[in-house]
This record gives C-alpha cells, structure tokens and sequence, in this order.
C-alpha cells in the first residue's frame, strides 16, 4: 500500500510505502512559499500516524532541497520524536549527493531517536577491490581485448549513430570513448561509483581532447537520471560484481526508452581455460567463483542473463557469447590482465577471506599456469564473455 504527492511541475516526488514503512522524496524540492509543499508534508504527518517502530526516511535522490523545505520537513520529523518515545526515524542518504548526509546528520544532534545511514556505503561489498586504485591499469586491456570482439556484436544489440546511450558502471570510461569514435552517437553519459576511475577517464579525455561523453558520479542503484531517456543502456562485467544485480537492472529498465535496448555483459569465470596445464588452470578459476561469492559477488552470471533480463521485464532478448584468447593480439595482453587478475584475487581477496598460505601457493599456481599457456607457442588461453540485451516493452 502506498501513497503519493507531486510538486510544483513534478520537480519533486514523495510516496509512502505501508509494506516498507518508507517515506521516499525524490527530486528538486525549492518552494518559495510553505503551501507549495503542504501535500508533501501532509503525506508525512498521514505516515508517521500509520507507522511502528521505525519510519525510513529515504531522500537517496534529493537532488536539491532549499532550507524552507528542509526546516518544514525536519520540524515534522522532530515533533512527531519528542511526541512519541516508540518511534524512530532513519533517514538513508546517499554519497553520490553528499550533502544530504551532513544536512540531515544534524537532526541526529537534536534527537537521538533519528539516525542517518548512508546507503551505498554498504550496497557494494568486495566492490572495493575492484573500484579503487589498484585494478584501474589493466582495465583498458581489458578493454581493448573484448573491443574487437564487441564492436562487430553491439549493431545487433541497439547500437547505431545518432543515438542517446548511458554507459553505466563505465569504470575508466574507455568503452565510451570506443564507442564514440565508432559508431558516433548524439549523447553519451557515463556514470560510476568509483571517484577514482572518473578521475582517470577525464583525464584521459582532456588529454585525447574527447568531448561529448558526461562522466557521471552516481550511484547505479539509485541514479540521479530521468525515466525513459536513453536509446541504448550499456553496463559492462559489473552485474556480476553487486550482491543484488535485479536493482541495478530495474534502474537500467527505469532510465531505458520505451523500445529501447539495455545490453550487459558478464563472465563465467570457472570456464576460463588453458592448454597446457589445464587441470590447474580449471581448479584456479572454480576458485575465484567461490571467492566472489564468499564477498557476494557472483562471476559466474554470464549464462543466467536471459533470466535476469526475464526477470526485470525486458522482451526480445538476444544472447550470445564470445571467447577472449591469447590469439586476440598480442599474447602477452592476455598474460598482462591474468598477471592482474592473480594479484587481486589471490592476494588482497584471498588474504581478506583468511585463506591458508598453503591454499594461496596453490591458488597462485593456477593464474602462472594460465599465463604459461597464453605465451607457449603452442598453448590457448581463453576467457569466456556473455553478451545480452533486451527490449524495453513499448
């Protein structure tokens, strides 16, 4: 059971959640008179009279809120603490729109009954092994490995000049940049989670002189993006990394157009192999799935994309895959992103899980032998890559 209001212009949403007990405002909310918001504050009064326990005050998509509003909304908020000793408030917040946590962090200073948790800062766990710093280098080899399989792939899967597209999850931003120069849409936005592979990809493109791509800090669970906006919504190996991958996919189908394509990639990573020494190779990479999942990431997601896709309530959907090898170019680009690989899983992830020096030794062994199999002059080394998209119902 839930319950709206709009207002002015539909600048601003709050809804009411009975199931959830969550009061949501979302949007620009800056009225120059107290009467514009009086709906929306009704609706609050209406939920705190409804609600036991605790009320969950989310304002994840405040994009802006001036002070009249916030002292109108706080006041409610405060009132109902000091008349009520049963009741608490928690008001989830988000990083991606930082003020909003040091804002109503004050309420907390007044009344201990309302507390301020920040949303994002626990959506993502294991993501930051992968997001910050160390894994940024091999990520355009990564790229450019799986580029020269993709570029032929896209056109089946909504991509085409003249387009509105949003990479998502876009990491160092390079699949922009490629796509761009390929196939030339009108507007690309790329959006992550990770402040320090925005950093790069914009420096990358001032240094490249690319315009034309907005890179977006936000995060993919709760974007600050308007419904029903983009031809063509891309998020790459980055499902499989969210413990809950259905909530990012129901913000690409939200900011996806009517018709419009949403494409995602994934991997089945205990299908990587080799020759020679693929038995080693094969208990390696069975490995590094119990490993995601051990911090409630799921590498081996690539097949299940026809349902997730199902699931979110696409149709048409399309799938198909490839296999990266070390005959893609240059060998040791493949030798260069296990090297990686093995760094990060059987290192910082391994140690974090408390895994043995005798089961890290032989988890190691596993990514050496692969690498020896991508650079023998015999050998194959390969890394298999899901593709699938599906249509936005009209």
């Amino acid at each position: 059971m839930s319950a709206t209001a709009f207002g002015a212009q539909a600048r601003y949403k709050a809804q009411f959640d009975l199931s959830n007990q969550e009061f949501t405002i979302s949007g620009s909310v800056r009225p120059q008179a107290i009467e514009e918001i009086a709906p929306s504050l009704a609706l609050l009064k209406d939920s705190i009279e409804r609600v036991r326990g605790i009320l969950y005050v989310n304002v994840r998509r405040l994009a802006q809120m001036n002070n009249m509003a916030f002292h109108a909304f706080s006041r409610v908020i405060i009132d109902s603490c000091r008349a009520r000793a049963d009741l608490r408030f928690v008001v989830i917040t988000s990083s991606v729109v930082g003020w909003t946590t040091q804002k109503f962090g004050r309420l907390h200073h007044i009344e201990p009954n309302i507390s301020v948790e920040e949303y994002d800062s626990e959506f993502y766990p294991g993501q930051s092994f992968l997001e910050e710093g160390g894994f940024i280098p091999i990520l355009r080899t990564q790229t450019k490995m799986t580029w020269r399989h993709e570029r032929a792939i896209l056109p089946r899967h909504g991509m085409r000049a003249g387009i509105t597209m949003a990479d998502i999850c876009c990491g160092i931003g390079d699949f922009a940049v490629l796509a761009q120069k390929e196939f030339q849409p009108a507007r690309i936005v790329a959006l992550d989670h990770s402040k320090s592979s925005l950093a790069y990809a914009r420096q990358v493109a001032a240094e490249f002189d690319i315009s034309g791509i907005e890179y977006t800090y936000g995060d993919a669970s709760e974007m600050l993006l308007e419904d029903n906006q983009f031809d063509l919504v891309t998020c790459r190996h980055s499902l499989q990394i969210f413990d809950r991958p259905g909530l990012i996919l129901k913000e690409l189908f939200r900011i996806c157009k009517p018709g419009g394509r949403v494409y995602i990639t994934n991997e089945k990573n205990s299908h990587c192999l080799g020759e020679p020494r693929a038995e080693s190779i094969q208990w390696t990479y069975t490995e590094v799935a119990r490993l995601f999942e051990h911090f409630d990431m799921d590498v081996e997601l690539g097949p299940k994309s026809r349902r997730y896709l199902t699931d979110a309530g696409f149709d048409d959907i399309r799938v198909e895959s490839f296999m990266v090898t070390n005959l893609d170019g240059d060998p040791q680009d493949f030798a260069d992103v296990v090297a990686a690989w093995e760094d990060v899983y059987a290192g910082e992830m391994a140690v974090k899980r408390g895994d043995s020096p005798e089961f890290i030794k032989q988890f190691r062994q596993g990514f050496k032998d692969h690498i020896f199999a991508a650079l023998h002059p015999k050998g194959y080394a390969g890394w298999p890559i899901w593709v699938a998209s599906g249509r936005k119902p009209r």
